[in-house]
């Protein structure tokens, strides 16, 4: 019994060892450990746990029946000091084995999270590359647009420039045209008038040769 309890805690101490530090056999552990607690792993852990725990408190009681019977004598036999011995031994290995055990336990359970949250870790961080990759072509792509709404703000300003220039050479022509149509117009009154002037003078030419043409005939008479 005592031999099988020390193997037991031995190979438990090795195994802690090997789940507290990161060695190439810490996975192979893991994977050990994984195996146990499925299917009818758990059941037989807890059974054999539980029949340990039995024989402790077993021992335990044997431990309690030593002291008071040696209390009624007055002092050990060297029987009972051997009994004493070998139960607080076997109690000892028992409650070892059943801590490591625990701590076998939430070894396990603890790695198994860390490889979850590292795994989310590493999710997360793809995810924020892709997010940071995605905001990167996307403020590519804002760039672009901006340097061509800022050119096509060139254009725009370049053809109201020109609108602009046409604009004024329209209203130049459109007050040369003015004045050309103000000259024509005084062109033409003076035009009228001298045409009237004219008419004036051909009416006193002729009134003019009416009276002399009338003097001639009557000298001539």
């Amino acid at each position: 019994m005592i031999q099988l309890l020390f193997t037991l805690l031995a190979s438990e101490v090795a195994v802690v060892f090997l789940l507290l530090f990161k060695t190439p056999f810490r996975k192979l552990a893991v994977l050990g450990l994984d195996r146990v607690k499925r299917g009818r792993g758990p059941v037989m852990a807890k059974t054999v746990a539980g029949t340990i725990f039995i024989v402790l408190g077993s021992s335990v009681y044997s431990m309690s029946k030593i002291r008071e019977r040696s209390s009624e004598i007055g002092s050990l036999t060297p029987t009972d000091q051997v009994l004493m011995s070998r139960h607080l031994l076997e109690a000892s290995l028992m409650g070892y084995s059943l801590f490591l055990a625990l701590i076998i336990d939430r070894l396990h359970h603890y790695i198994r999270e860390l490889r979850g949250l590292r795994k989310n870790v590493e999710a997360v961080t793809k995810q924020n590359r892709a997010l940071e990759e995605a905001k990167n072509g996307s403020s590519e792509e804002s760039k672009a647009k901006e340097k061509q709404l800022s050119e096509l703000h060139e254009k725009v300003k370049q053809l109201e420039l020109d609108s602009e220039s046409r604009l004024n050479e329209a209203k130049a022509a459109e007050a040369n045209a003015f004045a050309l149509k103000r000259q024509s117009e005084d062109f033409l009154l003076e035009y009228d008038r001298m045409l009237e002037e004219n008419q004036n003078l051909r009416s006193q030419l002729e009134s003019i040769d009416r009276l002399l043409s009338h003097t001639d005939s009557k000298k001539s008479s």
